[in-house]
């Protein structure tokens, strides 16, 4: 196995976090491929760490759905089915509309303007043509719509699909070619919200979603012929 891993040793977390955080987002960012096989003494040799803290990580990977575990086989990085995508995206759609709708209904100015400032980051790293930049503030803008809606358990419920919606987010940028799409449909909903209206607010950011679960399951099947 290559030495794709960087391990930041944080004083504030134990070891077997930072470990898992590192394979976490290893995958999310796809530097660990879907069925990939996750052998314990390489992971722990690339990492410079014990098997300890590597079967700890991969055993909580595995409760997030990132892991799974074929008897008699071992772990492998979880694939990305077309069903995965549908499920993740639906309930997603579900969620950004209800935070979209109610952002518009509670939402300060402060916050506005924050909107408006993660959506304009967001344009500048398409310009930059920097994507790591460009898939932080995405999610970044989404998070605030979230925290704007007041809703601590819809937010937690954003939290809990946090990974999985993650990994197609990844996707969605290194892969299709539609960030100015995107950046156009944030402008929107930033405008819908800032004007108060929840009902367009919802309207657009269901859209939104679902216009990624398009483009994403497009390529998808581009793959398999």
């Amino acid at each position: 196995m290559d030495n794709i891993f960087e391990l930041k040793l944080d004083q504030y977390k134990p070891l077997r976090e930072v470990v898992f955080e590192t394979m976490r987002n290893a995958i999310i960012s796809g530097d660990l491929k879907p069925g990939e096989r996750l052998m314990e003494v390489q992971m722990a040799e690339a990492l410079g760490v014990s098997r300890t803290p590597v079967r700890e990580a991969i055993r909580k990977l595995e409760l997030e759905g990132l892991v799974i575990m074929l008897p008699r086989k071992g772990a492998f990085i979880a694939d990305l089915s077309v069903k995965d995508l549908t499920e993740v995206m639906e309930i997603r759609a579900s969620l950004e509309g209800l935070a979209a709708g109610l952002a518009a209904i509670r939402i300060d100015q402060e916050e506005i303007e924050e909107l408006e400032i993660k959506a304009l980051k967001f344009h500048k790293s398409i310009e930059n043509d920097d994507v790591e930049e460009l898939i932080l503030m995405d999610l970044e803008f989404h998070d605030a719509i979230f925290r704007a809606s007041r809703n601590d358990r819809l937010i937690q419920l954003n939290n809990n699909l946090r990974e999985q919606v993650q990994r197609f987010r990844e996707i969605y940028h290194k892969k299709v070619n539609k960030s100015k799409e995107t950046s156009k449909e944030h402008y929107e909903m930033v405008e819908a919200i800032s004007n108060r209206d929840s009902d367009k607010a919802e309207k657009l950011a269901r859209r939104h979603i679902e216009n990624a679960e398009k483009s994403i399951l497009k390529l998808m099947e581009g793959k398999r012929t």
